[in-house]
């Protein structure tokens, strides 16, 4: 006769023990989502401070006297940290526990807030920061890992939908909450507060995880592949930085030379990573992962929707308080009205999805499409003394175009990644996604700054979102075609 812990024991390793239900009855009997609050909170501080610092630019401009090199080597040391080890976390995961590296990151990533709100100088906040991404490398491949090993069936797509929300929410509430605490200024601290918060949420979810996270591993080889782990980080690491910094340095010569080492090296990673497979040794990727159309199709689909996501936010803030004068706070509040989009959108996403299937995606991607040329034709209407009130019912679309993509997103492409592979292929869906972020960060950068010029103005900070808005309304059509690609086994109708 199998024991509750025998049961308990196997289920979590990915292999069903005799005489336990299939994994979809045994999930469905009895699911608890005390997992999936806690793994979601590590997700959300970790993404919220990808967003949340370009809020306190002003505050560190005035009171630590920071150059705008440092402040750029603030949001820049965090993105490559986050960027270039997000595989290598995720295979970490795979081999010593996906528990335990959960909370590794999140100890790591606590301590590290807690550095960058103690900072006395700009010189420690970027070190912290630094270790806040890597941190933040362990935390996020863990989230999917665990949900797949945890959650089956129905429940599995109520989990992936929930870390879309979160993913979503962290990256439209980001400049509110950020407002917000500045505007509280708790005991002086003014900026200091967006870092100091992450400390009791962080130390909850330490005290929690072991309670509800059950821990879960891959079977077999588990030996970590060291030059896999330096050339991978070494190829990120020369695509990301150029691309995070590139811009504001107007393309120097190494920019571009390090973007064509990165082929090279990430082309020796990929042939390191297939002969690893055929010796049936433990590549940090599996390349066996991309034979399954939607997780390849997918990884490109959501390295392009992100970088729509990422760019959208970043000349948002940038033209509400730059080129309409807006406070910190003030922009922030004007954030709710796509938050409002976004999560009625995300409510209906799973039962839109299990109709349309991936055609959910392009419709999402298509109203944001809308959303965002109706935006900019708002916003060029608004003149000197126009409000930005007039673009709310714009904003509300764009919300709810990102909603029906990024909610439903991630269990159309990860539906068929075997459980044994769970972390390392979240390690990839991550790296997509930050990839995208840099990537539309550094071209509507350009398309922006291009139309702003040398001496900024109202007009040109007006002309530069919308034409921003054009070029990414593009890319949403982009998406919508790319979605056609996946496997057609998506479509439920």
């Amino acid at each position: 006769m199998t024991t509750e812990a025998e049961m308990h024991g196997a289920e979590v390793q990915g292999v069903a023990p005799a005489g336990a239900p299939p994994p979809d009855e045994a999930t469905a009997a009895k699911p608890s989502y005390g997992a999936l609050l806690v793994v979601l909170a590590g997700l959300f501080i970790t993404n919220l401070d990808f967003f949340i610092v370009n809020v306190a630019i002003p505050s560190l401009q005035a009171n630590m006297r920071a150059t705008s090199a440092e402040i750029q080597l603030t949001a820049v040391t965090f993105t490559i940290g986050l960027s270039a080890l997000l595989i290598t976390g995720g295979r970490l995961g795979d081999i010593y526990g996906r528990r335990r590296i959960y909370s590794t990151g999140v100890l790591l990533f606590t301590l590290a807030s807690l550095a960058c709100g103690i900072a006395q100088s700009m010189g420690e906040l970027i070190v912290a920061r630094g270790v806040q991404g890597a941190a933040a490398a362990l935390v996020i491949p863990q989230v999917l890992g665990i949900l797949t090993t945890t959650y089956s069936g129905k429940h599995r797509a109520v989990a992936f939908n929930a870390y879309g929300v979160a993913l979503g929410a962290a990256a439209v509430f980001g400049q509110l909450i950020g407002g917000l605490l500045i505007k509280a200024d708790v005991f002086g601290m003014d900026w200091r507060t967006i870092f100091l918060i992450n400390v009791p949420i962080g130390l909850l979810v330490l005290v929690f995880t072991p309670k509800l996270v059950p821990e879960s591993k891959s079977e077999g080889n588990t030996g970590l592949d060291l030059t896999g782990v330096l050339l991978v980080t070494a190829g990120l690491t020369a695509v990301v930085l150029p691309l995070v910094i590139g811009r504001e340095e107007d393309w120097p010569a190494w920019t571009w030379l390090c973007m064509a080492a990165a082929v090279p090296l990430l082309a020796a990673f990929w042939a390191s990573q297939r002969r690893l497979a055929a010796a049936n040794r433990s590549p940090l990727v599996t390349p066996s992962l991309f034979r399954d159309r939607a997780f390849g199709v997918g990884s490109v689909a959501i390295l392009v929707f992100f970088s729509v996501m990422a760019s959208f936010f970043l000349v948002l803030a940038i033209f509400l308080q730059q080129g309409r004068g807006a406070s910190a706070l003030g922009s922030g509040l004007l954030f709710v009205p796509l938050g409002l989009g976004f999560f009625v959108s995300s409510a209906m996403a799973p039962k839109f999805a299990a109709k349309l299937g991936r055609q959910a995606l392009a419709v999402g991607a298509l109203v944001l499409a809308v959303g965002d040329v109706a935006f900019a034709q708002t916003a060029s209407q608004l003149g000197a003394t126009g409000s930005v009130g007039w673009c709310i019912p714009a904003m509300v679309v764009c919300g709810f175009g990102m909603g029906l993509v990024v909610a439903p997103l991630t269990s159309l492409v990860l539906e068929g990644v075997a459980a044994t592979h769970a972390a390392a292929a979240s390690g990839v869906f991550s790296t997509a996604q930050e990839m995208g972020n840099a990537l539309g960060i550094a071209v509507i950068g350009v398309v922006f700054f291009g139309q702003v010029g040398e001496h900024p103005s109202a007009q040109g900070y007006t002309d530069g979102f919308g034409l921003s808005l054009y070029v990414q309304a593009g890319i949403c059509v982009l998406v919508a075609v790319l979605v056609q690609l996946l496997p057609r086994k998506a479509d439920k109708a």
